[in-house]
C-alpha cells in the first residue's frame, strides 16, 4: 500500500467514525409545549392616543412610547386616564412604560389593579420589569 492510499483509508475511516458518532449519539429532549393562559384574550389596541389628539393617532410603537413619558410629567386627571388607557397598548414596551410612569407617580394601585384584571405572561412581563425598575 502506497502512502497515499493509507492516508484515504484513514480520512474514509475517520468520515466513518464521525458519522456512526452523529447517527448513534444521544439527542436533546425535545422542548415543553408552551403553556396558553386560562381566560379569554386581553384586547389590545392603539386607539388611547386618539384621547391625546388626532395628532397622536397612528403613532409608531417608539413615539407612543414617548408619548408616554411626556404625558407622565403632567399631573392631572386627564394625563392619568392617558396612562391608564396606554397600559391596554399591543405593544409590551408602551405598555411597561405606561406601567413605569403610573408607579413612578405613586400610582401603583391602578397598574396592580390593571395587571389583576388582565393576568398572563404579558401581565407577568410586565410586572417583572417594574420590579427590576424599582
Amino acid at each position: 500500500m502506497s502512502g497515499m492510499t493509507a492516508a484515504l483509508v484513514l480520512v474514509l475511516l475517520a468520515g466513518l467514525a464521525i458519522g456512526a458518532y452523529a447517527y448513534f449519539a444521544p439527542r436533546r429532549a425535545p422542548a415543553e409545549p408552551v403553556r396558553r393562559p386560562e381566560g379569554p384574550p386581553l384586547q389590545t389596541s392603539t386607539a388611547w392616543t386618539q384621547e391625546a389628539g388626532d395628532e397622536f393617532a397612528g403613532l409608531s410603537e417608539s413615539r407612543r412610547c414617548d408619548l408616554v413619558f411626556a404625558v407622565a410629567a403632567l399631573d392631572d386627571e386627564r394625563s392619568r386616564r392617558l396612562l391608564e388607557h396606554a397600559l391596554d397598548d399591543p405593544a409590551d414596551a408602551v405598555a411597561t412604560a405606561a406601567a413605569h410612569a403610573l408607579a413612578a407617580s405613586g400610582r401603583r394601585a391602578a397598574v396592580e389593579a390593571f395587571l389583576a384584571r388582565n393576568p398572563g405572561p404579558r401581565a407577568d412581563r410586565i410586572a417583572q420589569t417594574l420590579a427590576l425598575l424599582d
